[in-house]
């Protein structure tokens, strides 16, 4: 079983203590920190922008994984690098013209991923996935935290794996939205290489640490 990245996103976390929050999460284990991105337009809320993204950056080393749910996202993408973005992530749904933007990022140095909604098919991204590290399954409708994860999106990320094993293809597949411990193994089992959390990890149920913990501890019990 390949090794499984966890994303904490900061939608969830407290913004007045954001930079005290990053750092737990990167004391307690996390592999990246994810960053949504939204525009109003693209989805129906606004989020934040480039100065969380350059001041999450000045906080941890760690890789700061781009969410732009935003329309035209090749009008922002070299800002967001700027700002210190590592894995540029834009959607399928939002870019006209997707093999342009994803060589872009890469013509950069930074990983380009692709996302796809939950309705929208595999069949969308096939053509560019040899040009993309990342390929995030949306398991919400993107725009707000604290949805119900969609469990039909599972077999959408089982044939998603089928199909990068078939073309030889190393891209990471990353699950965002509803993930908790509960259905965390369910989504490595699909296929999933990469899990973003939210409101699994920031919440005032228990600490960041303890919350980290919990999704590692249901991820080894896959493993066991």
């Amino acid at each position: 079983m390949r090794p499984v990245k966890l994303a904490p996103s900061i939608l969830s976390a407290d913004f007045a203590r954001l930079g005290e929050q990053v750092r737990e999460a990167e004391a307690a284990g996390a592999d990246r920190i994810h960053i949504d991105v939204m525009d109003g337009r693209f989805v129906p809320v606004i989020s934040m922008g480039l100065p969380i993204v350059a001041a999450v950056r000045r906080v941890t080393r760690l890789p700061l994984d781009i969410h732009l749910m935003v329309v035209e996202p090749e009008r922002h993408i070299e800002a967001f690098m700027e700002a210190g973005g590592d894995i540029i992530n834009v959607h399928v749904e939002a870019a006209t013209h997707l093999h342009r933007v994803l060589e872009q990022v890469k013509a950069r140095g930074r990983q380009a991923g692709v996302c796809l909604n939950p309705a929208t098919p595999l069949s969308a991204i096939e053509e560019v996935l040899p040009l993309v590290d990342q390929v995030m399954v949306m398991s919400v409708n993107p725009g707000y935290a604290g949805q119900p994860f969609i469990e039909g999106v599972l077999d959408k990320v089982r044939r998603l794996r089928r199909l990068l094993d078939d073309l030889g293809l190393e891209a990471e597949i990353e699950m965002d939205g509803g993930v908790t411990p509960e259905n965390a193994s369910r989504c490595v089992a699909a296929g999933a290489t990469a899990l973003v959390a939210a409101s699994a990890v920031f919440n005032e149920r228990a600490s960041v640490a303890e919350n980290m913990a919990r999704l590692r501890a249901a991820l080894a019990e896959l493993r066991a």
